[in-house]
């Protein structure tokens, strides 16, 4: 591993602004230091910057010199990152920086998510708002809050904040796509308040771990067939509790909705009698579920250990319902799109399993580039939930992106990706909530692309940012910059 400074990596236009923006907590939702920072940067370069009743910032820049007659460009990202880390990280994201390292190609962040997403795409406006000799023609660079959790920022945009009919959303993970269509989403929230018993005085208590899973983005990783610690924990509970007579004391898995949860952990309570007979069928399950992930998951670990027997537990009668209904639940990829290959229209992740002290809490993300088919899938949910007895609850719904195949903006950086780099790039749809499709119901007729620098394990503590793909990132955007059409053309 490399001890490089991250500021020194080329270009530092990028990886520069990328370690200052590290340097400050930015979780969704707690972005007052980040605008803040975004703002002093903007006055500090003399640039006009506004931000609307939201906490969206606005910083325009006038052309430079011979680009005048050239289309506003909206260059646009968003400042939020997901805050993760995993179990053994001792790190507090609310007063710490990122901690990072170079390793060969790859940028990445000891045992917490790296922020690369939105953060290169942030940095990269940064270094086109500060240079003196990029050519670009009028820029008005959007920075959005709130991204991850909601896309607040961008479903709080008002009309008549940007004047740009291109935009340029830099915000995507393959440096080979041009990115002109995405998902839209909504959540998917079940509780229960529910009776607990007293565990007899003779139970054995037992702490049963899934952890060391990869985790990742619930929408660009969701058909990796990963695994989801709140369903595989699900699995032994279906069949140990029923048959052995276990009692769930609580279950807590799984994190933020657009993660793919990576961990989970549930107390359990058992009669010394059948101990043995739980090991030994808990055993039996693990080792099958090993072999299944064997490929997908080769650092899933699985675990038994003993602890001090719960005092409480889940009603029996109301336990099985919520392993019903986590069993239940539609997880990972639901439909196929047959209009574009290869494109998941509609999934699910159960993303959060919360059950202790009378209080059950199942919270998912279903996504759709189809809004009848987010419906379905959300609706199937609801069908399961209320059928086990919760309350269900739809919240933070947000459009889709339609393709435009025939835009100006298209065919230019076509062209322009062809040239810097000798082939064609991927024109693709995504299955994630880019916020474009949000911003293009506020703007409607705005051309928009989305593109970025290649970006692995997003939303998971095995996030990395390729260096060599920022390098080719940034010629892209520097070329499409320099080429944009006339205001008239």
């Amino acid at each position: 591993m490399s001890t490089q400074k991250i500021n020194e990596l080329e270009p530092k236009a990028i990886w520069e602004n990328f370690a200052a923006l590290n340097a400050i907590p930015r979780a969704s939702k707690k972005e007052e230091g980040i605008r803040a920072f975004m703002i002093e940067f903007a006055k500090n370069l003399g640039l006009e910057v506004a931000t609307d009743k939201v906490g969206n910032v606005l910083i325009k820049k006038q052309a430079s010199a011979g680009m005048e007659n050239k289309q506003t460009v909206v260059l646009q990202a968003h400042l939020d990152m997901v805050h993760q880390k995993n179990n053994d990280t001792d790190f507090n994201f609310e007063t710490q920086g990122i901690d990072m390292y170079l390793d060969g190609d790859w940028v990445k962040a000891r045992g917490t998510t790296l922020g690369a997403d939105n953060g290169l795409g942030v940095a990269a406006i940064m270094g086109i708002l500060s240079s003196n000799t990029i050519q670009h023609p009028p820029l008005e660079a959007l920075f959005t809050i709130d991204e991850e959790t909601g896309m607040t920022g961008a479903l709080g945009l008002e009309g008549g904040f940007i004047q740009g009919k291109m935009l340029l959303n830099l915000d995507t993970e393959d440096d080979d796509e041009l990115d002109i269509g995405c998902a839209g989403g909504m959540d998917v929230t079940a509780t229960m308040t529910y009776n607990q018993v007293a565990c007899p005085a003779i139970n054995v208590g037992l702490r049963l771990i899934i952890n060391g899973l990869k985790g990742g983005h619930s929408g660009m990783d969701i058909h990796l067939g990963l695994g989801n610690a709140n369903k595989l924990m699900n699995r032994f509970l279906y069949l140990l509790c029923p048959e052995h007579g276990v009692m769930v004391s609580s279950i807590n898995g799984g994190g933020l909705r657009n993660a793919i949860p990576r961990e989970s952990i549930a107390v359990l309570s058992v009669h010394p009698d059948l101990e043995t007979k739980v090991r030994a069928h808990f055993e039996v399950l693990r080792q099958e579920i090993m072999a299944e992930y064997r490929l997908a998951e080769p650092n899933l670990k699985i675990s038994l250990e003993s602890i001090s027997g719960p005092e409480k537990a889940v009603d029996p009668l109301v336990e099985m319902a919520i392993i019903k209904a986590i069993a239940g639940a539609v997880n990972g990829v639901y439909r196929m799109s047959p209009g574009m290959p290869d494109l998941v229209e509609a999934s699910n992740n159960v993303a959060k399993v919360e059950v202790n002290d009378g209080n059950a809490r199942i919270m998912c993300l279903t996504r759709s580039s189809v809004e009848s088919t987010k419906l379905e899938v959300a609706n199937s949910l609801r069908a399961v939930f209320e059928l086990a007895g919760f309350e269900c609850q739809f919240s933070g719904s947000y459009p889709g992106w339609s393709p435009n195949p025939t835009s100006t903006l298209l065919e230019l950086m076509k062209n322009q990706y062809s040239q810097l780099f000798g082939t064609e790039p991927r024109v693709v749809a995504c299955h994630a909530g880019l916020e474009c499709g949000i911003i293009g119901s506020h703007y409607p007729g705005m051309e928009m692309i989305s593109f970025g620098p290649t970006i692995k394990g997003a939303h998971s503590p095995d996030e990395r940012a390729s260096v060599s793909s920022s390098q080719k990132f940034w010629r892209l955007l520097l070329q499409t910059l320099s080429n944009i059409p006339d205001v008239h053309a």
